[in-house]
């Protein structure tokens, strides 16, 4: 290969251009070339021309090669116009698809590290690159990713809404996409009602909008679009639902938690019994709740909690405690203090470690302390038993079925949240009649004593068309959901460093 193919072939993104000479400079390679000797069109007539005026020198980098910049020294042409009512008489040749005006970087280099910055953005952007041998500032970096176009493209027809947290539980934002492809289309500065809906009415053309449960967004929705269906997002009905029934299920723990196995007084079980009987003696007596808590040093809500319960049947739910170096002597503690009610926790830890305990002696008291020593192992506690009912049965394992079994048995409530929750599972696979199916499940909730469930229910009839179009529609706000987790990645990028602008043009770029 002769030294004009390596070059072209080194320098292949130059091929538009003369390259005379290819020096190994200090810290780079310079190349020196000229523009071709053809005839240009001018700017302003577009009359070919090729007759010189004098000549321009330019210094641009181009990529790098070998892991070392490329320093580009560029003879232009100043060219003549020959029409002499052209008002532009001389002008500077350009050179479309390698340089821009004005642009000290060729159009090539400038996409990479426009590329760079979209995926990391300043500082982070600023550092790869100068591993990539094109050393940048972070501010250079901005600019180049401010410069990359958003897409201009006309509103889908089927829209996702939602939002996201600027700053959690001060601003947020909302994000507007297309719910069929995951196409970014807009991002709005906060989530009032006024800027979504001068957004919707400046942008017409969206026939279906998915949304969550959101009373702002329904309201904005229907001022400025009246003849869109809204549809209620499915994950946020089955998460709402969700959330009800673990209040249910805590609410009804007196009952289906006999299956528990009872456990022996404990000190926390001596001092909850003894907190109980005294709070309701005062009670009993008259002395309101304010005052309880004075007299017994407790704080208000544990006073509350306390009077709600009309016995102490919380104590049969055990605590899940975690595993401990005491666990493999268990039943070696049980059968001596059985033996010997009055036995030393000092001689206790003296035999247990003879038989390999490692563990220290303030483990073991307030292993013997909890009870744990002689009560059995919780058979289930209410965040287990929320998540048993709120599971697929055909991914449950059979002693997990056989549990939710007893559990359902042990209380009439949970027999018929166990049905509920099943039916509208099923409702949750979009398909005609649904809707005919919810109303018949509302009438059904509302005759079981479920007052967290009765709430669940109010809350579909309030946004009972959107509801009814997300369980018969096949549209969803899956992909919206999907954007604001990138979302996140990219602010965990900016924290701190940059403002709402670059965010929406991060965002947005596709």
């Amino acid at each position: 290969m002769d030294v004009n193919s390596l070059v072209s072939t080194v320098f292949s993104g130059l091929s538009v251009l003369v390259v005379e000479d290819v020096a190994d400079g200090d810290d780079a390679v310079v190349v020196t070339a000229r523009t071709r000797d053809a005839a240009v069109p001018c700017p302003v007539c577009r009359t070919l021309t090729g007759k010189v005026h004098g000549y321009h020198r330019r210094t641009v980098t181009d990529v790098p090669v070998d892991g070392r910049p490329v320093v580009v020294h560029l003879r232009v042409r100043r060219l003549v116009c020959p029409v002499l009512g052209c008002w532009r008489q001389t002008f500077r040749e350009q050179i479309p698809g390698l340089l821009e005006r004005h642009q000290r970087r060729t159009v090539r280099l400038a996409w990479q590290i426009s590329q760079v910055a979209r995926e990391l953005c300043g500082r982070a952007a600023a550092r790869l690159a100068g591993l990539l041998a094109v050393p940048v500032s972070r501010s250079t970096a901005l600019r180049h990713l401010r410069r990359l176009p958003l897409p201009q493209e006309a509103v889908p027809r089927v829209i996702g809404v939602d939002d996201f947290a600027l700053r959690r539980r001060h601003r947020y934002a909302t994000i507007i996409t297309d719910a069929e492809t995951g196409r970014r289309v807009a991002v709005l500065p906060d989530r009032e009602r006024a800027t979504l809906e001068s957004w919707l009415r400046t942008h017409p053309g969206a026939e279906v909008v998915c949304r969550d449960g959101s009373a702002t967004y329904a309201e904005a929705i229907r001022r400025a679009l009246p003849d869109a269906v809204q549809v209620s997002d499915r994950w946020h009905l089955w998460r709402n639902l969700c959330d009800k029934t673990l209040l249910e299920v805590h609410a009804h723990s007196g009952c289906w938690a006999t299956i528990n196995p009872p456990r022996p007084g404990g000190v926390r079980e001596q001092t909850t019994r003894e907190r109980w009987n005294k709070i309701h003696d005062l009670l009993g007596q008259g002395v309101g709740l304010l005052d309880c808590a004075r007299r017994l040093d407790l704080a208000m809500n544990t006073v509350k909690r306390y009077a709600r319960m009309p016995e102490p049947q919380a104590l049969r739910i055990a605590p899940a405690y975690r595993p401990t170096l005491v666990d493999p002597y268990r039943d070696h503690l049980r059968a001596r203090r059985a033996a010997e009610p009055a036995v030393a926790v000092t001689h206790l830890l003296e035999e247990i470690r003879e038989l390999g305990y490692t563990g220290s002696a303030n483990l073991l008291v307030r292993y013997l302390n909890q009870g744990r020593a002689e009560g059995d192992r919780p058979v289930t506690t209410p965040r287990h038993a929320g998540r048993l009912l709120l599971t697929n049965p055909e991914n449950l394992r059979p002693k997990e079925t056989t549990l939710l079994e007893k559990l359902a048995a042990a209380c009439p409530e949970m027999t018929a949240l166990a049905d509920l929750v099943g039916g509208f599972a099923a409702l949750l696979k979009p398909g005609e009649g649904n809707d005919v199916k919810l109303t018949k499940w509302i009438t059904a909730a509302r005759a079981v004593d479920l007052p967290h469930l009765r709430s669940f229910t109010n809350g579909l009839e309030i946004d009972r068309p959107a509801v009814n179009a997300g369980l018969t529609l096949p549209y969803h706000n899956g992909r919206t959901e999907g954007v604001n987790t990138r979302t996140k990645r990219i602010m965990r990028q900016m924290h701190g460093r940059a403002g709402f602008d670059l965010l929406r043009h991060r965002i947005l770029l596709p």
